[in-house]
């Protein structure tokens, strides 16, 4: 289990247990991938509940990067996350507010 106090989640992606977070490098890429968008943009959707696929996606990876994960964006087009598409968007909301509030 991801420790909350490091900002960290468990993610379990085809039956093994990854640690998320979303340290300042994968923030960086993060930011990067979404472009003209930025963090904060990100953060309003996902308060407003009008966040995206793509949204849960970006986070989710930056998320596994953050945690030491090599894989690629490509490698979880096909990968079976626990809880689906809602376990994955409970893993990406709480990846941003643990990294962007106090413990």
């Amino acid at each position: 289990m991801g420790n909350p106090f490091a900002g960290e989640v468990s993610l379990v992606i085809d039956g093994q247990r990854h640690v998320c977070k979303l340290t300042l490098g994968a923030l960086a890429e993060l930011e990067a991938e979404l472009e003209s968008e930025g963090i904060v943009d990100l953060v309003e959707r996902f308060e407003a509940g009008g966040f995206r696929a793509g949204d849960v996606m970006a986070l989710v990876v930056a998320g596994l990067r953050g945690g030491g994960w090599q894989g690629r964006w490509a490698d979880l087009l096909t990968a079976e996350i626990e809880g689906g598409p809602v376990g994955a968007a409970k893993a990406a909301a709480a990846l941003l507010a643990r990294a962007f509030s106090q413990p």
